[in-house]
């Protein structure tokens, strides 16, 4: 099993990626959230330029952030900088969409998006409509070898339910799953099914599981700053998400244990301003810090919502997900406590 980063991208990302690559990760994954970070473009280039081995993906991109042709001539820039080495991870949007006070893309119009991209990654020319007009487009001077389209740029689905699962199948491309270790191996299970029933040979695809978490030592003063400050974002978003669903884009109140938590947070939520907008305070610092009003965010919380343990505990429980089938695991380090690839690195190595 492969084990990669990811980052909620900074300009100065390069610098985890030259250190993820002195340590041996497979590769490092960009967010591509226009409204809270920097340009995951930018800051791809930045890492291609200052590395040589690992590899550099797009984890994941947001089809309505740009037009195809536009995805397409960054992915064939950045393997120019980095021949090989670049992936091409899509998603129907969360963060980046959210943001933005909008839901998910439609799963047809992402299918058409990432078969036009890949196309014209391969140097195809393609049917699109734009401006209500059907145009056909291509790169035109693939010859003079100011982009790269001779090298393969695989492509990355991340899906979750079994439609967006059916997709990835229907577009030959590799799974990308978030989730913590309860449910990981049964929708693995459901992934490998799926290519299965579209007549792929699941040991051909890859599967790229991330994850949020701590390395925790036994000492509950340290392991409860480390939760904090690399686990903690991941129970946030947690209610980010279920403002969302529940909340003014969704109606009901969600179930179980968190449900009273929820209804406090909500308190704060309905705090927000402007009243028409409060999506923008409510994703501000995802997946990046824990804003100083979500008091409802602990440390027993942060664990109980991630994949955190003792050294001893993740490696038991990566050793699970390599049995069942995942290809790469990929830890998101955190703004502020990037260090922590030091502890995952030691994690990582003993597997």
């Amino acid at each position: 099993m492969k084990f990669s980063i990811a980052l909620a991208t900074e300009v100065d990302s390069w610098r985890w990626v030259q250190r993820a690559e002195e340590l041996g990760f497979h590769a490092a994954w960009f967010y591509d959230t226009q409204l809270l970070n920097p340009d995951a473009f930018i800051c791809m280039g930045l890492a291609a330029s200052k590395t040589s081995r690992i590899r550099l993906g797009t984890g994941v991109l947001v089809p309505s952030n740009r037009i195809e042709p536009v995805t397409a001539n960054a992915l064939v820039t950045l393997n120019k900088i980095a021949p090989g080495r670049i992936d091409f991870g899509v998603g129907t949007g969360f963060t980046a969409r959210r943001t933005m006070g909008l839901n998910a893309i439609p799963l047809k119009r992402t299918k058409t998006y990432v078969e036009r991209v890949q196309k014209l990654i391969r140097g195809e020319t393609v049917d699109w409509d734009f401006e209500g007009k059907d145009r056909k487009i291509a790169f035109l001077n693939p010859d003079l070898g100011l982009i790269n389209i001779e090298d393969d740029i695989p492509t990355w689905i991340s899906a979750f339910g079994p439609k967006s699962r059916k997709m990835a199948a229907e577009l030959n491309a590799n799974w990308i799953n978030f989730s913590t270790m309860r449910g990981a191996v049964e929708s693995l299970e459901a992934m490998r099914d799926t290519w299965r029933a579209e007549g792929i040979d699941p040991d051909s695809k890859s599967s790229c599981l991330f994850i949020l978490g701590a390395v925790l030592t036994g000492d509950k003063q340290i392991d409860g700053r480390r939760l904090m400050a690399q686990a903690g974002v991941s129970a946030s978003t947690v209610f980010h998400n279920m403002a969302d669903e529940f909340g003014p884009m969704g109606g009901l109140a969600p179930d179980g244990p968190l449900n009273e938590v929820f209804k406090e947070y909500m308190k704060v939520h309905d705090t927000y301003e402007p009243a028409d907008a409060k999506y923008l305070t409510n994703h501000r610092g995802h997946l990046m810090f824990v804003r100083p009003e979500e008091t409802h965010i602990t440390p027993e919380l942060a664990r109980a919502t991630s994949f955190s343990g003792t050294k001893d505990e993740l490696v038991t429980n990566l050793r699970t997900l390599k049995d069942a089938g995942y290809g790469q695991v990929t830890v998101q380090l955190v703004h502020g406590a990037e260090e922590a690839i030091e502890d995952w690195a030691e994690v990582f190595k003993a597997i």
